[in-house]
């Protein structure tokens, strides 16, 4: 099982290693402009309570990065390779069971998404936000790789066409990056709304990474809700290749 998961993660790692310069300069613009745009220019001019805006916006946009990275590194390559390139035909009759090829390519996703997250905190630190990174906040940061690269597996395998990869972004990814507390607090949203927000990952994750960054208090409410989603989201990946095999 070892070998097997090694083999599938190995070959994204090969990839990933020739292309790591390009990987992290396009997979960072985006979230560096959030961080310019709205946390260091709004950030210097909003002040509130012990911290600054910059301080509550960065645990946000290091929670958004990691689902964008885990989700689009697994979920675009993989529905490419099944439709297109048809290589994805080869692990199907290849001696690997389906539990070795998604944990295989979850864990390339997590590498994906903890490396562009490391170079975001880094960023961070650099634009002098107050943020304590420990063991738990690299937790939850691999928690939320592992639900979103899981959830790419999903996609990548029942989604028939790129464009319809390209709307999962749109109306799962796109609608939780702004709503999920990463700019601003779920409390400040409508109360339907708002129980429906607390349910998603995302906002689990954001507010993990926001209170360990600003007091090192961790909820074993929203850790126990992410490890659910984990759970759901790999048993429902398993299955989905199963699927495909029949």
């Amino acid at each position: 099982m070892i070998y097997d998961i090694c083999t599938i993660f190995w070959r994204d790692w090969l990839v990933l290693r020739r292309r790591m310069f390009r990987f992290i300069l396009s997979r960072m613009i985006t979230p560096i402009l959030y961080l310019v745009a709205f946390g260091w220019g709004r950030g210097r001019m909003f002040a509130g309570g012990d911290g600054n805006y910059l301080d509550f916006i960065v645990p946000g946009i290091i929670a958004l990065n990691s689902m964008n990275i885990s989700f689009n590194a697994v979920g675009s390559p993989l529905n490419i390779s099944r439709l297109f390139y048809k290589t994805f035909d080869e692990y199907l009759i290849a001696p690997i069971s389906p539990v070795a090829f998604v944990l295989g390519k979850v864990l390339a996703g997590l590498v994906k998404g903890l490396l562009s997250s490391i170079v975001m905190i880094g960023v961070a630190l650099i634009f002098k936000a107050n943020i304590v990174v420990n063991f738990w906040f690299v937790l939850v940061i691999i928690m939320n790789c592992i639900i979103f690269a899981a959830i790419a597996v999903v996609a990548a395998l029942k989604m028939n066409s790129h464009e319809d990869m390209n709307n999962c972004n749109t109306y799962i990814l796109l609608p939780m990056s702004f709503l999920c507390g990463t700019f601003f607090a779920a409390e400040e949203l409508p109360t339907a709304l708002r129980w429906f927000i607390e349910l998603l990952p995302l906002t689990h994750t954001s507010l993990l990474l926001r209170s360990i960054a600003s007091t090192g208090y961790v909820s074993i409410y929203s850790v126990s809700i992410l490890l659910l989603y984990i759970i759901g989201a790999l048993l429902l990946a398993v299955k989905t290749v199963i699927d495909c095999k029949e």
